[in-house]
């Protein structure tokens, strides 16, 4: 499986991960830590240097209850950086829902538009579909980041998250765009309680039928917290849990702060995978 982006045809045949680049100062993992175009260049190049596939960079949070910002102020924060990060040798997805400034960092050199509004702004669809080759991921998401988990959604999550995705993507279609530039994302924590986020990872494999590669965006999630006791900063081992587990169940792209520690919970699961076909060695430990 391949995902088309503006400069790069990334090979799913494993699991890529993306590295979490937020120049915000309300994300709710590490806000503020690379406001700066200084300090959030350097961590793009951290990620590349530790294994990161793919850089997502944001320039609004999107954590429940957070403001929205200006065009003017996501542009100033986004385009510093994504003018450098674009010559790290690796894809670079922006995290927006603005058509202007999906329009302005496509300009830039942006691969992929990530969106957690699924191209349902005013206009979106169309900068998408009026880009030659950009990769796009369309993430549910029930009501909207300041409200959201005011009023989550009810019911049984997969068939609504699945239904949700098939027609935005159709949407999509409709406009030419090519199935191939398309990813998924159940939107984990995103109008959903603690419960329906883990019937999402349980049933994950109900969502990959249509055939579009699966994004899990798990890392710190406040529902790895309900389950664990453990505050924000402590849940690298929850993360790399619940990673590993959308893994199994068919994800193909990870979006993670913890990079490194992804990068070596992968190997040693792909050591695994690899392996269960083939006769031992015989050798000792």
């Amino acid at each position: 499986m391949l995902w088309q982006t503006t400069r790069f045809s990334i090979l799913l045949d494993r699991p890529r991960i993306m590295g979490i680049v937020n120049v915000t100062p309300d994300s709710f993992s590490d806000g503020g830590r690379y406001a700066g175009t200084r300090a959030a260049l350097a961590r793009c190049e951290q990620l590349v240097a530790e294994g990161a596939d793919i850089l997502d960079i944001g320039g609004e949070s999107s954590r429940p209850g957070s403001p929205a910002v200006s065009l003017d102020e996501e542009l100033a924060r986004v385009l510093p950086v994504l003018s450098e990060a674009v010559r790290l040798g690796v894809p670079v997805s922006v995290d927006t829902y603005k058509p202007e400034t999906m329009r302005a960092v496509l300009a830039a050199g942006a691969d992929i538009v990530n969106d957690v509004w699924a191209l349902r702004q005013p206009g979106a669809r169309e900068v998408v579909a009026g880009h030659p080759n950009c990769g796009v991921c369309l993430m549910h998401m029930h009501g909207k980041p300041q409200t959201m988990q005011r009023s989550p959604m009810e019911g049984d999550p997969v068939p609504q998250v699945l239904a949700f995705l098939e027609r935005e993507t159709q949407a999509l279609l409709a406009l030419g765009v090519d199935r191939g530039r398309i990813a998924w994302d159940a939107g984990i924590g995103f109008g959903k309680t603690v419960a329906q986020n883990f019937v999402l990872l349980a049933r994950q494999a109900e969502l990959l039928g249509a055939g579009y590669p699966l994004l899990a965006a798990w890392s710190r999630k406040s529902s790895l917290g309900t389950v664990t006791g453990l505050p924000v900063q402590e849940r690298l081992a929850p993360s790399l849990a619940a990673a590993l587990l959308a893994v199994e169940r068919g994800a193909r792209i990870v979006r993670v702060h913890d990079v490194k520690e992804t990068a070596a919970a992968l190997k040693v699961w792909a050591a695994t995978i690899f392996s269960a076909d083939k006769p031992g060695s015989g050798s000792t430990p």
